[in-house]
Order: C-alpha cells, then structure tokens, then sequence
C-alpha cells in the first residue's frame, strides 16, 4: 500500500506544480493515513524532485512499521526470561545501532503453576494454558511468539494450532546452527523431561540429522534437580557446577561432539569456555532468531 502510494505521489510530482500537489496530497491522506506524519513533514520541506519523495517516503515507512514486535512467553523461569530480554535488546542494538531496542510483548507467568503441572503430568492443562497466553499476545499486537523455555515446547503443536502469527521453536535455531558446524553427534543437558521424552529429541533428530545423547539416568537426575531447586531460584553452586562439568565429560567419552544447553536457566551455570567442545546455549540461539527475524523477517520459523 505505501509503495502504491509513493507510486501516485511520483505521478503528481511529475504532473503538477507544487502547490497543486500540496491541494492534492490532503485526500490521498485520508485514503492513506499510515503515511500522515511523513506527508506532513514532507509538506514543510521546499519543493523536491519526485526521486526524493520516494526515498523520503521508503524512510519514513522503515522507521515506523519496519521492526516486527515479538510476543514473550516467560517466567519459566523469569531468572532465564531476563537473560531473553537482555539478549534480544543487546541484538537489536548491535545491527541497529543508536537507542534502537527490540519491540517486545511479554506476559510472565507464574512459574510454581507451571511446574506443578509438569510434575504432575497434567499436560493437556498445562497446553491450554500456554495456548491462552499465545492468542493474548497475538491479540495484543505481536507479529511472532517465542516461547522461553524448552521444556514447555512438549505443547509447541498446540500454540501453533491456536494462532495465526509465527512461532519460533525453540529447538530450530539450535539444530541450524549445529548442522552449520556439520555436527553429528550431540550431548543433551535439559530437564528430566526434555531428555527422556521424544519431543525435542525426536525434531533435533528428524529436522537437522542429529543424533542426540542423553546422560545416564543418575545424572540425569542430578540435572534435573539443579535446575528447579537451585537454577529456577537463582542459586549458582559450584559443587553443581563440577557435577555438571563431570557429566559432560562422560558425554564427551560416549561420543558427543558438542554440548546443547537444553534448558534456559543451564546458561547461568554453564559457560562454552568451561566445555572442551562447542556448545550451544538454546537461550541465546533462540533469543537471537527471534531478534533477527524482527528486523529482517527471516529465521527459521516452525512448521
């Protein structure tokens, strides 16, 4: 529509004087009133060719509706929804430069809910809500939804199925950028339920051609309890530390040639520098996607 509407203005330009054009821009302002302030201010400038109408135009039009809002679903942990925030600003920032920040819906919800039903195998209940809180976002304005956890990506189907926008799995930018490093054989860290269900597994497998190890059952455990008793609650332990490092390391022996990160809180205990293999925070990955596919429309998106 804007391009149309440049379109009509570059005839007048070429047709009429300047005054003539000013008389004529009022009723293509009511057909197209997104383009009202920039009109406006085109008036105040001294007569231009129509060349310089259409840049001014393309301008005004990037700088207005240009970034794609993205819609958060957090507070699964909020420790690691922080960590979404900041990662998604801090990109926006770096490829736009200036005081530009990521345009972002978030609705947190209430962690202790959530885990309850987990826990409690209470999933259709648990994809009903995480549905609920998509279609807000979507209702509110959001071009795309993310949602900032992996372990609630076992109801990803669901939030596809009730909106209309796109949704960005978690697992996809990972496996992308896995494959991109021709990887193969990958240790998994995540919770209990990320490991040993097929959800997340299966789609690493199936999409990207990656073969996914697990810990042994133990230290999958051992996991497991870090990170809703200590990680959820913001408490870094160096003893959980060492015994997440020992676990890669059994990883590493069984064959893994690369680390993901499976669960958004890892990220806080868990550095690449403290991994002698490549690892691939799920966090970062998927805030970075999202931030790239704001700005440009491109990104793996689910399907």
């Amino acid at each position: 529509m804007l391009r149309l509407y440049v379109r009509s203005f570059s005839t007048l330009c070429r047709t009429f004087s300047w005054g003539s054009q000013k008389l004529l821009f009022f009723p293509l302002l009511r057909i197209f009133p997104l383009a009202s302030y920039g009109a406006l201010c085109w008036l105040s400038l001294p007569p231009q060719p129509a060349s310089t109408a259409i840049l001014y135009f393309r301008t005004i039009h990037r700088k207005t509706i240009g970034m794609k809002t993205i819609g958060m679903i957090g507070g699964m942990s909020w420790e690691s929804t922080i960590e979404y925030y900041r990662i998604l600003n801090e990109t926006v920032k770096a490829k736009a430069g200036g005081l530009h920040s990521a345009k972002i819906l978030m609705f947190s919800t209430d962690f202790a809910e959530v885990e309850e039903m987990q826990h409690q195998g209470r999933w259709i209940e648990a994809a009903r809500l995480m549905v609920a809180v998509a279609q807000r976002l979507e209702g509110a304005g959001a071009d795309l939804v993310i949602l900032c956890t992996n372990t609630m990506h076992k109801t990803a189907a669901e939030i596809e199925q009730g909106i209309r926008i796109p949704f960005l799995h978690i697992a996809d930018p990972t496996g992308a950028a896995i494959q991109a490093k021709g990887l193969k054989n990958v240790g998994l860290l995540a919770t209990r339920f990320t490991m040993e269900e097929s959800f997340y597994k299966t789609r690493l497998a199936e999409r990207f051609g990656l073969q996914v190890l697990t810990p042994e059952q133990q230290e999958r455990e051992m996991i497991h309890r870090v990170i809703y008793e200590e990680l959820c609650l913001g408490k870094i332990m160096p003893s959980s530390k060492a015994k997440y490092l020992e676990t890669i390391r059994h990883l590493m022996d069984r064959g893994a040639e690369a680390i993901i990160l499976g669960c958004t809180e890892i990220c806080l205990l868990i550095q690449p520098e403290d991994v002698g293999v490549p690892v691939f925070d799920t966090t970062y990955l998927h805030a970075v996607a999202a931030a790239d596919y704001a700005m440009n429309g491109q990104g793996r998106l689910s399907s």
